[in-house]
């Protein structure tokens, strides 16, 4: 077992969860109406493809509903969603700075590819950690304690 020096989950932010929130109810809504209209009709093609979408975008929703970040004396993984993970073990990073991910640099949230060249799990337009590695691309990702991070894993690379 992996010894964890530090350990957060950052949930998706305020803005997508609104989001998510208006699409599902208007895909309820439409699913509804379709119902009603295909059970008068008899035509069951329009009810199966309106809850197939809303079944999709509720499972999507689940399965980036946050980030789970680690730390231990041999790597970082950050996990979002069932299928995107990340390990960078800490001999690999050069630098570690806060930094923040903002609409202009990401054009948005989830796994992004930014202006900057870096690529970027985002939950929310805010507090963001920026990993800078030797041989990959910059990575940045959502924390709710970016200086904590930081701080850790500056602490880990600079011990023997």
């Amino acid at each position: 077992m992996r010894d964890i020096v530090y350990f957060e989950w950052v949930p998706a932010g305020i803005f997508v969860k609104i989001i998510v929130g208006f699409v599902s109810l208007l895909a309820l809504f439409v699913l509804f109406i379709t119902i009603a209209v295909g059970v008068a009709i008899q035509n069951p093609f329009w009810i199966v493809i309106t809850g197939s979408a809303l079944v999709f975008l509720l499972l999507l929703f689940r399965n980036y509903r946050g980030i789970q970040i680690q730390v231990t004396a041999k790597e970082l993984l950050i996990n979002y969603g069932f299928f995107h993970h990340k390990r960078i073990p800490i001999v690999d990073i050069v630098s570690c700075e806060p930094t923040k991910a903002n609409f202009g640099k990401y054009l948005g949230v989830g796994i992004r590819y930014g202006t900057d060249g870096s690529w970027a799990y985002t939950t929310s337009f805010g507090n963001a950690v920026k990993i800078v590695l030797r041989e990959e691309r910059p990575f940045v990702f959502s924390s709710n304690n970016p200086e904590k991070i930081c701080s850790i894993v500056n602490q880990i690379r600079s011990t023997p």
